[in-house]
């Protein structure tokens, strides 16, 4: 696998390594994003459990086509999560629980797609989501996000081009039109 997140280490706190949280952006911004694909942001209040959240709370969760996030849910995480519905037919979306990794290969692109989706959402962009990846325990062979992007992550490149969610110029494609 060329990435994983630790789930024996906890989640380090904002103040431990700066991370960009919800909080710190225009919650409809991020609604905005989402909906562009035909996912939902649901809100979750401060200190209640995040439904779908596969590494727990601060975690963003899944559940059908919504992802769930708190005010200190890390942005990373929101966008992680969101792209593992982006990349799902919505047939498939009413199935999710939790777990949407289908195999290494989707997760791989799911990264890269997290980055594309940073890029345009407003005060965050890609190298700040990238460095927030490392930050919050992501590890690559290249040893950072960023280096796994540009360098090392050709076959995660191919599959998003093959689905239409990014460019040949490694870019964010338009989302699909709404039916």
């Amino acid at each position: 696998m060329e990435h994983q997140k630790l789930a024996a280490e906890a989640a380090p706190t904002k103040e431990q390594d700066g991370v960009l949280l919800l909080r710190d952006i225009a919650f409809a911004d991020a609604a905005a994003l989402l909906v562009r694909y035909g996912i939902k942001l649901a809100r979750v209040d401060d200190g209640a459990p995040i439904p779908g959240s596969f590494w727990g709370e601060p975690e963003a969760g899944l559940i059908g086509d919504t992802v769930y996030a708190r005010n200190d849910t890390p942005v990373h995480s929101l966008l992680h999560e969101a792209a593992h519905l982006i990349v799902l037919p919505p047939e498939r979306r009413a199935q999710v629980h939790t777990d949407a990794t289908d195999s290494v290969e989707e997760e791989d692109a799911v990264c890269v797609l997290q980055s594309l989706l940073a890029d345009v959402l407003p005060g965050v962009g890609s190298p700040r989501v990238l460095a927030d990846m490392d930050a919050w325990g992501y590890t690559f062979r290249l040893g950072s996000a960023r280096a796994y992007v540009q360098r090392d992550a050709e076959a995660a490149w191919s599959w998003l081009i093959a689905r239409g969610l990014a460019t040949e110029d490694r870019r964010l494609a338009p989302p699909p039109a709404a039916p």
